[in-house]
């Protein structure tokens, strides 16, 4: 379980001007560190390598780093439009935390800054004859790790925002986000099954605003929870939208106002939601990309069957997982994985629900193509197979909606009597 702390963290390091900063910072000591090198060099070792060259080749870095600089900044924001206008505006936020991108375009700030402290510690006479091999030595090492990343940013543009990519990395996301809590069922805490097993007389616990949960701390709520001998159940799980009349939890047990303010600073909320511990977000994303495919502006079913067939992949590991864990419970086991959190309890993740966020917006939107309601329907089967105790019943019912959707909007008869003969073969007689 991943603390609050340690999910900012994660959250600050994936931003663009952290990796920036550090390597400008690096460059800029690594600049500097040869006016301290430079009693220990021989005076005559620069001769023989060369290194009164090292002006010019500052001054062509400068200038060039500069304008690549420059160029990649247009390229990444012309990527980030297009997946906005391609794609979907919601998966705009994983191109901006590609590690590649960042990764580019700080070698090419840094190699600037690197150059630039160079030139004014050349032009300031900072730099002896020994300073001047190692500036020399380290710019020939800056101009081989420019000329591969220039390689590597060369091939990562023929696909960085393309609809392929950007949909594998939402796919990624979604998957990451489901592992997560198979791993770590109810985020580590107890199954929160039915809300009449919370106490009548349970405190409320409020959100402070309006915004969404992009994070609880089960492990924060459960060290208060010990501590303080109280019972916690998470009303407002990750992706939940709130406002100051909705509760968070609810409380079985006496807490003051300090006590109240520490539970609520488990909970992060944020305007927006996030994938990181909210699978259902990744399956809305992945809809919103197949929605947009099918709409009249874009005519592209091909995508929106490729979506669905994502879905499988993604929902696999979930299904494999709970397959696994059934089979040793009938071995002989008897019991489930044991909650991490003893003292808090959250609602377990309900595949109807991923199954509405997913299936029922491209059931809609697809209804009048036959080869995607086609598909829809094996996709609904692929998923029933893969774990009939967890997944059949909801596969099975958006099967029949989407069946009743096409009955609709069909207009050629035989498509709708193939369409009604494929459904039946694949869930009646299953």
């Amino acid at each position: 379980m991943i603390s609050k702390w340690d999910w900012l963290w994660k959250q600050f390091s994936r931003t663009l001007w952290v990796r920036a900063l550090l390597y400008s910072l690096l460059a800029i000591v690594i600049a500097l560190v040869a006016i301290w090198v430079d009693p220990y060099i021989p005076e005559d070792f620069g001769g023989r390598i060369g290194a009164d060259a090292v002006d010019q080749i500052l001054d062509i870095m400068a200038s060039s780093m500069l304008a690549v600089t420059t160029f990649s900044l247009t390229v990444m924001v012309s990527a980030y439009s297009a997946a906005t206008s391609s794609v979907t505006p919601r998966a705009t936020r994983l191109l901006m935390q590609d590690t590649t991108t960042q990764n580019v375009l700080s070698t090419f700030l840094g190699a600037f800054l690197f150059s630039l402290v160079g030139i004014v510690g050349l032009n300031a006479g900072a730099y002896g004859d020994g300073g001047r091999v190692l500036l020399f030595v380290v710019s020939l090492a800056m101009i081989l790790i420019v000329a591969l990343t220039l390689l590597r940013w060369i091939s990562h543009l023929t696909h960085f925002g393309r609809v392929g990519n950007t949909t594998q990395r939402v796919e990624d996301a979604a998957r990451n986000a489901l592992e997560y809590w198979v791993e770590h069922p109810c985020l580590g805490a107890n199954p929160l099954t039915d809300l009449s097993l919370i106490p009548g007389s349970a405190q409320t616990l409020l959100a402070w605003k309006v915004a969404y949960v992009e994070h609880v701390d089960t492990k924060k709520l459960s060290e208060c929870a010990c501590e303080w001998g109280v019972k916690v159940y998470v009303l407002a799980a990750p992706g939940a939208f709130v406002n100051p009349t909705v509760p968070l939890a609810k409380i079985e047990g006496s807490l003051n106002d300090e006590q109240r303010r520490a539970l609520q600073d488990a909970f992060f909320l944020a305007g927006e939601r996030s994938f990181d511990q909210d699978p259902r977000y990744g399956m809305c994303v992945l809809a919103e990309i197949a929605s947009r495919a099918l709409s009249p502006a874009v005519n592209d079913p091909g995508t929106a069957i490729d979506v669905l067939s994502r879905s499988v992949r993604i929902l696999s590991y979930w299904t494999s997982y709970k397959q696994e864990n059934s089979n040793k419970e009938s071995s002989g086991n008897g019991k489930g994985p044991a909650p991490k959190c003893e003292n808090v309890w959250i609602a377990p993740l309900d595949p109807h629900d991923v199954f509405n966020d997913f299936f029922t917006p491209i059931a809609r939107d697809g209804a009048s193509l036959i080869e995607v309601q086609v598909r829809l329907q094996k996709v609904l089967r692929n998923l029933a197979d893969l774990q009939p105790h967890t997944l059949k019943d909801a596969a099975r019912h958006h099967a029949s909606l989407a069946l009743a959707r096409a009955q609709q909007s069909l207009s050629l008869e035989e498509d709708r009597k193939s369409l009604t003969d494929l459904s039946h073969r694949l869930f009646e007689q299953n």
